[in-house]
C-alpha cells in the first residue's frame, strides 16, 4: 500500500518560476508534435521537484486536466461538430472501456508499493517512447475490423488506455489518436478531436478515484504549484504549436523518444533503495 506522498520540498516551493519554465518546456515539446506533453512532465515532477511516485502521478493528472479543459474548445472549434457527431459511436465504444480502465488504473496505483509504482512508471515511459515513434513513422491505416469484433477490440483497447492514462496521470492522446485511426480508419485530424472527447471523461473518472485516497492531499497542499505548472504548459503548448512542423519529425521524434527512455531509467532508479554508509 502506498504511503501518503511527501509534500513538495522547500527548494521546489521557492522555485515557482522553475515550475513555470518546466511547464512551458513540456508544453512546447508536446505542442511541436500536436500533443499535451504530460508524459514528459511526469519525470520532471519526480526528478526535478522531488515528488514521490504517487504524488507526481496525482499532480500530473491535475495539470493534464487543466490543459485538456483549456485545449478542448479550440480543438473542437477546428473540427465541425457535424463531423464529430458522425463519429460519436467511436467515442462511445472507447469510453465503454476507458472509464472502467481509468478507475481500475487509479485503484491499482494507490495500492501499489512506492517502489513498484516507480518500476511500472518506468516501463510505461518506455512504452510511450515506442508509441511515439510508431505513431509518427508508421503508415497508419484502418485494420478493417467491423461489427461486434470492432466493438470488443475497441472497448478492450479503451480499457488498456484508461489504465495507462490513470497510472501515468496523462490524457492519453498519444495512445488514443493512433488507436482511433487504426481501428476506425478516420482522418487523423478528427481522431485528435475525438481523443479529447474520450480523454476528458476518462481523466475525470481517474481523478474521482484518486480523490478518495489520502494521498490526494498533495494536490490541496500544492495547488498553486499545479496552477503555475498548468499555465506554463498551456503557454508552452501554444508556442510549440506555432513551430509545429518546423523541426523535421525525423530529428524531433527520435530525440523525444530518447528523452523518455532516459527518464524511464532515472525513474527506475528511484525504486532502488539508497545504501547508506555505516
Amino acid at each position: 500500500m502506498s504511503t501518503t506522498p511527501d509534500a513538495l520540498p522547500d527548494r521546489a516551493m521557492r522555485s515557482i518560476p522553475s515550475a513555470l519554465a518546466c511547464g512551458a518546456a513540456v508544453g512546447a515539446l508536446g505542442g511541436m508534435i500536436g500533443l499535451g506533453g504530460a508524459e514528459f512532465r511526469l519525470p520532471l515532477l519526480i526528478s526535478v521537484f522531488g515528488f514521490t511516485a504517487l504524488a507526481a502521478v496525482i499532480l500530473n493528472k491535475a495539470t493534464s486536466l487543466v490543459v485538456v479543459l483549456t485545449a478542448l474548445p479550440a480543438r473542437l472549434g477546428a473540427v465541425p461538430y457535424s463531423d464529430l457527431g458522425a463519429h460519436w459511436t467511436i467515442a462511445a465504444n472507447l469510453l465503454a472501456g476507458s472509464l472502467l480502465g481509468a478507475w481500475a488504473g487509479a485503484s491499482w496505483a494507490v495500492r501499489m508499493r512506492t517502489t513498484t509504482l516507480y518500476k511500472v512508471l518506468a516501463v510505461l515511459m518506455v512504452a510511450m517512447a515506442g508509441a511515439l515513434v510508431f505513431t509518427h513513422t508508421a503508415d497508419l491505416g484502418g485494420l478493417g475490423l467491423n461489427g461486434w469484433l470492432l466493438a470488443v477490440v475497441g472497448a478492450g483497447t479503451g480499457f488498456g488506455i484508461g489504465v495507462v492514462a490513470a497510472i501515468m496521470g496523462v490524457a492519453g492522446g498519444e495512445l488514443l489518436i493512433p488507436t482511433i485511426v487504426l481501428l476506425y480508419g478516420v482522418d487523423i485530424k478528427i481522431a485528435g478531436s475525438l481523443s479529447l472527447l474520450v480523454s476528458l471523461p476518462t481523466m475525470l473518472v481517474a481523478f474521482a478515484r484518486y480523490s478518495r485516497d489520502g494521498s490526494f492531499i498533495v494536490l490541496r497542499d500544492n495547488l498553486r504549484f499545479v496552477l503555475v505548472l498548468a499555465v506554463g504548459s498551456i503557454v508552452g503548448a501554444l508556442l510549440g504549436g506555432l513551430f509545429l512542423g518546423a523541426v523535421p519529425d525525423v530529428a524531433l521524434i527520435p530525440a523525444l523518444a530518447v528523452i523518455l527512455l532516459i527518464s524511464a531509467v532515472k525513474t527506475a532508479r528511484h525504486a532502488v533503495p539508497i545504501k547508506r554508509g555505516t
